[in-house]
């Protein structure tokens, strides 16, 4: 079995670099293979804080999404996020699932796909520069015409200079994960 397809949203505003770089460690360390997005600076959004890194991630796994959200909640938690974290707070490390295969819900704490997928810049940007043919379930367009129609004034960003176990992102060196996407978008439209 090949595992299930995951993106991931990674953001931290407390000591960024150093949580950033801890994150993609651990995901690695749990998932093996990933296909890394270039890290992305914006500002805080809902609440007055320092500014965000954002990047996002793509993955493989055997988990069942409730075990991977459990899983991405304690590596968060080990990363010092408080437990009774409210939603619009500073973050040292932030992980989201973003999209699990073609899985649509609003369970409990799991919305999929999430919502910010198509409001936030932050979380758009990368996530169409890894996967820009991915056409996301109860959308029509990909994530690349998608972005080519996001209001970019609306949430500046910048790109960061980022290097994680001595390679500057991004790191896409895993095209089977966008390969898989693309045959699954192309098998869902036949």
């Amino acid at each position: 079995m090949a595992g299930h397809l995951v993106y991931l949203g990674l953001g931290s505003n407390i000591q960024p670099a150093h949580f950033v770089d801890q994150g993609l460690t651990e995901l690695t360390n749990q998932f093996g293979q990933l296909d890394i997005s270039q890290v992305y600076q914006g500002a805080a959004i809902g609440f007055e804080g320092p500014a965000f890194y954002n990047l996002v991630v793509g993955l493989t796994t055997e988990l069942t999404l409730i075990q991977l959200a459990r899983l991405l909640r304690d590596i968060e938690y080990r990363h010092g996020r408080p437990m009774d974290c409210s939603k619009f707070s500073s973050r040292s490390l932030d992980i989201d699932i973003l999209t699990y295969d073609d899985c649509v819900t609003g369970k409990g704490d799991i919305e999929l796909p999430r919502a910010e997928i198509t409001q936030r810049a932050f979380v758009l940007r990368p996530f169409a520069e890894i996967a820009p043919n991915l056409c996301i379930p109860r959308q029509t367009m990909s994530l690349a015409q998608l972005w080519q129609q996001f209001d970019r004034t609306s949430e500046p960003l910048q790109t960061v200079s980022f290097r994680w176990q001595g390679s500057d992102l991004p790191q896409q060196r895993f095209n089977e994960i966008k390969r898989t996407a693309a045959n699954r978008h192309r098998d869902a439209q036949q």
